[in-house]
């Protein structure tokens, strides 16, 4: 790849102001330099364009661009796209666009939108006073253009904010379009008033080629459109979207419209609850100018409602619409029909909370946090492989977290950005998400290069270890068990922060789960080890294992039998053979008595142990805490909790929530790779009386799967010269 000839530019308000260092241990005070962000940089919008000539079209254009912390990208006033994913300045992405289709002869223009935060939040890498952009643009004959100081610059002032959202995720934009500049992205436009860009001459971003393709950006029309009076409008998408809501209005200079997010509506049916479970006010106004105004919002939002009011003969109900942005998804690349009408919903809302949670990389939730947490990529991550047959993405987030190993070599919580989180609980699961990333993939390269920070992992944890080898008092990360704090089944051990003295089970459960698949990892790529497992076990044993009872302790000091506790001594094969039964009858009894997050593991323990019977009917149960339930409650993607009212501020998109997509394929119907990359197929279906009629297709690295049942009978088809190994 030819080397960057382009200037970093940026808004001459930040050309001179040094970084501040951002990156340090959570309880650590910050680096020594930091100092506090002014406020007024915060928030800034702003506009780079730059117009040339084109005598001959190419045949070729590709335009190389990033910028911190965001932009949309205009190509003579056509919306080309967005991005970058985050990065840390030291590993910053740039997309590649071709826009030979975009360009035309004679008077060209680039124009970019470019979006500073300035907060330290999930959302965004931003808070650092990192600002601006960079871009090339490439021919056939070479480089045609690049960023620097002859790009003209304009701060969009339009954006009046009245705070922020969710947990300072993003300001409101309450746009005032009397400051907008009509067709700002044409060659035409008159910009003989703006200024000039600045050149970042110590800009220090290493950049590099964004792995995972551009978002998705389309436009989806309301599913209903309700007008409750007169300027007054109710619309409904159908199901919940992440994007931004778009209309058209012609009014008197200064008329306020007035916008309502939610994704529900109050008790009363009519109006849209923009005060949001999940924190978040979603209230904004919009300030006509007089002219034929289009609402053009620059964030996203997670909705299904919207609420505009406003004067009446100024408002274009037929010009409503939502700008969808996620992921991209081929709808066809997984498909699950089931004459089953709970199953195919519960089925829906995993797939669409995944696929909203999809974006330039997973996100928790596209609400309240818009972060990347790494425990909640053990669920998203294994769904998302099979709702889209594509690995990029888990791929790009298992790297994200190897990055964080520069703060801390057992790995942040939220990664990457400048957001400070560190998770015992969700470190230990990642060298689980490399080895599944691997055995879907066969990317033995990528397991070769990860394989020193899964090492890592281990020798930050193994200083906590005691006399026996198990952990106790890692007081330097968050000791999470299950979230929220209400659905911990009584978990008893101080889960302060920092946590309690004392020895607990869940955190060395997974830390014997770590260690079982570095060992793993070791093995595949021919790395001799001394086994410490079987003594680790006896340890663990001797610590948590009540023989009377048949089952695991919450801690040394405690006799309490939480469904946490056992749930993993049973996943990773911890549990005496005795014991199994027992800790299945205690999960019989206590059914889903969990968080929604660690349903997955509850599911998995049990198909490891055979009990896919029970797997299915967990899965489909109609308890109150259960996917039914959220179908009950009208979800149309899977909620944070397993219902609206258990956790104070529930979010109803919550990609963790869908542990039924990868079970029912892998447990149920069983279908997994017994080589890497899906070269040979185990086909193990335990298929449950009375289950309706279905078919299942998916896409792996070697080609598309497919299951009919139909009256009792399977067929299965795999890509041909797979082997297939069928087992009863």
């Amino acid at each position: 790849m030819e080397p960057w000839q382009a200037d970093w530019i940026t808004d001459p308000e930040f050309a001179e102001l040094q970084p501040i260092p951002m990156l340090h241990k959570e309880n650590d005070p910050p680096p020594e330099g930091a100092f506090s962000h002014p406020e007024h940089l915060r928030n800034r919008h702003a506009y780079f364009r730059k117009t040339f000539d084109l005598e001959t079209l190419p045949k070729r254009a590709m335009l190389r661009i990033s910028a911190d912390d965001y932009y949309k990208l205009y190509v003579n006033g056509r919306f080309v796209g967005q991005g970058p994913a985050q990065g840390y300045p030291f590993h910053y992405p740039f997309n590649e666009w071709d826009l030979t289709g975009f360009l035309i002869g004679g008077r060209n223009a680039i124009a970019v939108h470019a979006y500073y935060q300035g907060l330290v939040n999930r959302a965004y890498n931003s808070g650092d006073l990192r600002m601006g952009m960079i871009a090339e643009l490439r021919t056939e004959q070479g480089l045609l253009l690049v960023s620097d100081p002859t790009w003209k610059f304009r701060r969009a002032e339009q954006f009046k904010s009245s705070g922020t959202v969710g947990y300072d995720t993003q300001f409101l934009e309450n746009i005032d379009q009397r400051l907008c500049l009509p067709n700002w992205q044409a060659p035409s436009f008159a910009d003989e008033t703006w200024g000039f860009a600045a050149v970042k001459r110590d800009a220090d971003y290493v950049l590099v080629p964004q792995s995972t393709p551009a978002l998705s950006v389309y436009r989806k029309a309301p599913a209903s459109v309700h007008q409750v009076a007169d300027g007054h409008y109710r619309i409904d998408f159908g199901e919940e979207v992440t994007g931004q809501f778009e209309m058209k209005a012609r009014g008197e200079p200064g008329q306020q419209v007035e916008l309502f997010y939610g994704e529900e509506l109050e008790s009363d049916g009519q109006r849209v609850k923009y005060e949001m479970r999940c924190n978040c006010r979603y209230a904004e106004t919009w300030t006509l100018s007089g002219g034929d105004d289009t609402l053009e919002p620059f964030e996203y939002k997670a909705f299904r409602y919207v609420e505009v009011i406003g004067p009446a003969s100024a408002i274009r109900p037929d010009s409503f619409a939502a700008i969808v942005r996620h992921y991209p998804l081929d709808e066809e690349a997984c498909v699950f029909e089931s004459e089953d009408t709970l199953l195919q919903r519960i089925w829906d809302i995993s797939k669409l909370g995944v696929q909203l949670c999809a974006q330039e990389n997973y996100v928790d939730c596209p609400s309240r946090e818009k972060g990347q947490y790494l425990g909640d990529n053990t669920v998203i991550g294994h769904t998302h492989l099979y709702i889209r047959g594509d690995s990029r993405l888990f791929k790009k987030a298992i790297r994200d977290f190897a990055l964080s190993a520069q703060v801390c070599q057992g790995l942040l919580a939220v990664a990457p950005g400048n957001y400070m989180q560190e998770i015992a609980d969700f470190s230990l699961q990642w060298p689980m998400q490399l080895l599944n990333y691997y055995q879907y993939s066969g990317d033995i390269e990528f397991l070769r290069e990860m394989h020193p920070v899964a090492e890592g992992v281990l020798s930050y944890f193994r200083k906590y270890a005691r006399e026996d080898g198990l952990l106790e008092n890692v007081r330097e990360k968050w000791n999470l068990v299950d979230w929220p704090e209400n659905l911990r089944d009584g978990y008893d051990f101080p889960l302060t922060r920092p946590v309690g003295d004392g020895c607990h089970n869940v955190i060395n459960a997974l830390y014997l789960g770590c260690i079982q698949t570095v060992q793993a990892i070791r093995d595949i790529l021919g790395i001799a080890y001394v086994d410490v497992l079987p003594a680790l076990k006896e340890s663990f044993l001797a610590a948590f294992y009540r023989p009377i009872a048949k089952s695991f302790a919450d801690s040394t000091e405690s006799d309490h039998a939480s469904l946490h506790a056992n749930i993993f001594p049973l996943l990773f094969g911890i549990a005496p053979a005795e014991s199994v039964d027992a800790i299945v009858s205690l999960i019989e009894r206590k059914r889903l008595s969990c968080g929604v997050y660690m349903s997955y593991f509850l599911l998995k323990a049990l198909a490891a142990h055979g009990r896919t019977r029970l797997v299915y009917e967990l899965i489909t149960c109609e308890d109150e805490r259960s996917w039914a339930n959220m179908v009950r409650e009208g979800a149309t993607s899977c909620f944070e909790a397993w219902g609206k009212e258990q956790k104070w501020n529930t979010s109803l998109c919550h990609g963790w929530a869908s542990a039924p997509i990868p079970l029912l394929i892998e447990e149920v119907i069983g279908l997994k790779p017994i080589q890497p990359g899906w070269s040979e197929i185990r086909f193990a279906p335990d298929i449950p009386e009375g289950m309706k009629d279905f078919r299942l297709r998916f896409q792996t690295p070697n080609g598309t799967i497919q299951v009919e049942y139909t009256q009792g009978k399977l067929l299965l088809q795999t890509p041909e010269g797979i082997p297939v190994i069928h087992v009863q």
